[in-house]
């Protein structure tokens, strides 16, 4: 077998992305082509071309700015998106880390799309630029402001102005996050 060209590159710890993202989702394959995946080729998976966080969810894929597609990084990323093992918790080796696609895995995940500035909370001013991209036009300005205050309102118990993680994912705590963000690629 030959090299499919000079950008292909073995991937490290294969083994241990199988075990993190679960294999049985991701046929991990043992060589990628870092230099061929870009922002503009997740620009034209329909579903993200769709989502009015979807330019959010992309940059996710992009850590610090990076032009790179990191392979480790895109498997785990997706992983977010898995839906739920049916299988009982309790049989989960409790040793090991969270799965990423457990509901509080996915609730990190959808927070940090909110937390512009990465400061661990979501402020009123987030949660507008979140609601701008969400519903457009539809809205005024002023009905825009007043749903962004109560929302920050309503999840912020600690009355210090802003939405923590824990505050976050109490206000989500009767939401199915589980089939909200999850994607079923292979049965």
């Amino acid at each position: 077998m030959g090299s499919r060209g000079s950008h292909a590159a073995v991937i490290p710890d294969v083994d241990i992305i199988r075990r993190e993202t679960g294999s049985a989702l991701f046929a991990v394959p043992t060589r990628f082509d870092f230099e061929l995946c870009s922002r503009m080729d997740l620009q034209q998976i329909g579903a993200l071309a769709v989502n009015p966080l979807g330019d959010r969810i992309i940059d996710s894929f992009f850590p610090d700015g990076s032009q790179r597609l990191d392979f480790a990084g895109f498997v785990r990323i997706l992983a977010h998106f898995r839906p739920v093992d049916e299988e009982d918790p309790g049989m989960r080796d409790p040793k090991q880390p969270e799965p990423l696609n457990s509901r509080m895995n996915k609730l990190r995940f959808a927070f940090q799309l909110y937390d512009l500035d990465r400061d661990g909370k979501i402020s009123k001013h987030e949660m507008l630029q979140v609601l701008r991209l969400m519903v457009g036009v539809q809205v005024t300005e002023e009905q825009l402001e007043s749903i962004a205050e109560r929302t920050v309102q309503e999840a912020d118990e600690d009355g210090d102005g802003a939405v923590s993680f824990l505050e976050f994912a109490k206000s989500l705590e009767k939401m199915n996050i589980e089939q909200k963000m999850s994607i079923r690629v292979l049965k």
